[in-house]
């Protein structure tokens, strides 16, 4: 019997703004904060609040990690890659 595996974890990707941020991290609590927070996103894509706005293009969204006190905002493709625009550690 073949294994059971579980869905697919979302591709990341960055903005060339938010990559831009990531490499004024400097610290390996600042990268292991946002990792984490990456593997949420990752796992569900969803996890997110909408943020409101134009409806023309992809919807926006905003998850906070209160336990690592990292801000992201990002959205989802059709192909389910995760568009990091901006991370903000607190």
């Amino acid at each position: 019997m073949a294994p059971q595996h579980g869905p697919r974890r979302a591709r990341i990707a960055f903005s060339d703004s938010a990559a831009k941020q990531l490499e004024n991290l400097t610290t390996e609590a600042e990268i292991h904060a946002l990792d984490r927070t990456l593997v949420v996103i990752s796992f569900d894509p969803e996890v997110g609040e909408p943020i409101p706005g134009d409806a023309a293009g992809p919807q926006l969204r905003r998850y906070t990690d209160e336990v690592e006190q990292v801000r992201v905002l990002y959205f989802v493709t059709a192909l389910r890659t995760v568009v990091i625009s901006g991370p903000v550690l607190a």
